[in-house]
């Protein structure tokens, strides 16, 4: 059985520190890209609440606002066909944040199976390699 000279060895050392190294350093861009989508999905998701609670607001509002136009029959008719008008911008706002919320979410999922596959797809290519030489 021979031996590799000790050159070799340290070369194969090496080059197994600087794979590691680059497969490091891609792991934290990973992290670092995933840890900026989740949190651009949370402000999303929190924007999204602010404009459900404004369609609330603006729904009660709207609600008290007809309570107080019974009094007059064209009046009321005016802000019925307004208030109308409102609740539909506000369930496209409703449905545009929920669509939003369920995008985010779409894209956390993809994250987390690119993180998966790659850590999992990396790690048995350097395992054999590295068995092979030693």
């Amino acid at each position: 059985m021979s031996v590799a000279p000790a050159s070799t060895v340290i070369d194969l050392v090496h080059q197994a520190a600087e794979l590691f190294s680059g497969l490091e350093s891609r792991a934290r861009e990973t992290e670092a890209r995933a840890h900026s989508l989740c949190k651009n999905a949370l402000e999303r998701l929190e924007l999204a609440e602010k404009r459900i609670e404004t369609v609330e607001r603006e729904r009660r509002e709207a609600i008290n606002k007809l309570r107080d136009a019974s009094k007059a029959l064209e009046e009321a008719q005016s802000r019925i066909i307004a208030v109308e008008d409102r609740l539909t911008a506000a369930e496209f706002r409703a449905q545009a944040a929920e669509t939003d919320a369920r995008e985010a979410k779409q894209a956390l999922a993809l994250v987390e199976e690119a993180i998966r596959s790659r850590l999992l797809s990396t790690s048995p290519k350097a395992g054999p390699s590295l068995g092979t030489v030693v």
